[in-house]
């Protein structure tokens, strides 16, 4: 009995055919594989074309395994936000408030559109319509968000070879609307704290009455140009009124992850607001105050504290300034606008590098676009210079 034989039938770019005793085609070709290992990878067909693209479709699989085998291109967007946040832990390079607001930007935002999906479906063209309809139907803050925390889980699987770029990278750049910096007006700060002074102090309320500690906490915000959280983690040993102007470190701030107690983190929100800040006398008298209140404890004592002596928190402050601004006719003060009005105050009178150094920022441009408001009056100094083109002769009477 004859045996049956492989014919060959040629070698065509790097792919070796043959003609199986079964009528079909083999192709064959080398593959390194993803340990640097060459091996020969082959696949049949019933034609020499349908081989060939049999064999490029089994080289293409190859090509997308990975050693890590915790996600690859059909894994489920669920899954990778699982180990996403895994990896934020286990870094631990972000604070506790960012890693919490990035994983519920992710559950709110991101998650709704795209938890159906494997890695291999997100694609440039969905992600980039997915952000332009949250930018249109939300707000361009909403979609920036979006766009972070989609674009570090999307790295994270380019990371493990799961995807070969990230499909945020070249979607259409977010148009941010126009926008304006506000400061107050020295008569809105005095209405504001008035109004602090005034609030729930009429008598017959039920209640013990304020302890006063809001009015002081606007003026060491308005003395510092100190975030909210920042002024709130200022301890005993952070203020030296002995000196001349007196002096605060800013060096720490309150946070309140979920599901954790409200705490002071030993260090502000970025390296560079870690400073030393000279304050005016209205805002040492205030110090002063507090200093007193914790004359007996220990060096590390909050100066601004509850009732029960723990951490107060930002949304509290927060809550309290909106609930005393009713019906003062000033609308829309955050905490961050007292930061804004300390910029541009500093701005107008040393000019914005000052008001930068004073706020911690790593450049004045930031301080420029997001706390100086604009100054629409031109230097007065030019009319001097125009009067050099005051007319020559004396025009007749249009009379």
């Amino acid at each position: 009995m004859t045996g049956r034989r492989r014919t060959a039938i040629g070698t065509f770019g790097g792919i070796n055919f043959e003609k199986l005793p079964s009528g079909q085609v083999r192709a064959r070709t080398r593959y390194r594989d993803d340990d640097g290992q060459l091996r020969r990878v082959s696949a049949v067909g019933a034609t020499q074309k349908t081989a060939e693209r049999n064999l490029k479709e089994a080289l293409a699989a190859r090509a997308s395994r990975t050693t890590y085998t915790e996600v690859t291109p059909d894994s489920s967007f669920t899954r990778l936000v699982e180990l996403w946040l895994d990896d934020l832990d286990l870094e631990g390079k972000v604070a506790d408030s960012t890693r919490a607001l990035y994983e519920r930007n992710m559950r709110q935002l991101v998650m709704p559109a795209f938890e159906n999906y494997t890695l291999r479906e997100i694609t440039t063209g969905r992600v980039d319509r997915f952000l332009k309809t949250l930018a249109k139907t939300k707000s361009y803050s909403t979609a920036k968000q979006a766009k972070t925390v989609l674009s570090l889980a999307l790295g994270l699987a380019v990371r493990y070879d799961a995807l070969r770029e990230n499909p945020v990278r070249e979607t259409a750049k977010l148009n941010k609307p126009p926008s304006q910096a506000k400061a107050l007006t020295v008569d809105q700060v005095e209405t504001i704290r008035a109004a602090a002074h005034r609030w729930r102090r009429e008598p017959g309320l039920c209640g013990p009455p304020p302890d006063g500690q809001l009015e002081q906490i606007i003026d060491v915000m308005l003395g510092t140009s100190a975030r909210i959280g920042e002024v709130l983690a200022i301890r005993k040993c952070d203020v030296d009124v002995t000196s001349s102007p007196a002096t605060v470190r800013i060096c720490g701030t309150i946070v309140s992850p979920a599901r954790k107690p409200t705490h002071r983190q030993p260090h502000p929100k970025t390296a560079k607001s870690t400073r030393t800040v000279s304050v005016p006398s209205w805002a040492a008298a205030v110090l002063r105050e507090r200093l007193v209140k914790v004359a007996s404890e220990d060096s590390e004592h909050l100066i601004f504290f509850t009732r029960n002596r723990t951490p107060l928190t930002t949304n509290n402050v927060r809550r309290r300034l909106r609930a005393i601004l009713v019906g003062t006719g000033v609308e829309g003060v955050t905490p961050h606008s007292f930061r804004r009005t300390v910029a541009t105050f500093l701005d107008r009178a040393g000019g914005a590098d000052l008001a930068a150094e004073m706020l911690g920022h790593t450049s004045s441009q930031i301080t420029k676009e997001h706390y100086i408001e604009p100054d629409e009056i031109v230097n007065p100094v030019t009319a001097e210079i125009l009067e050099a083109l005051a007319p020559q002769v004396v025009r007749d009477d249009p009379r």
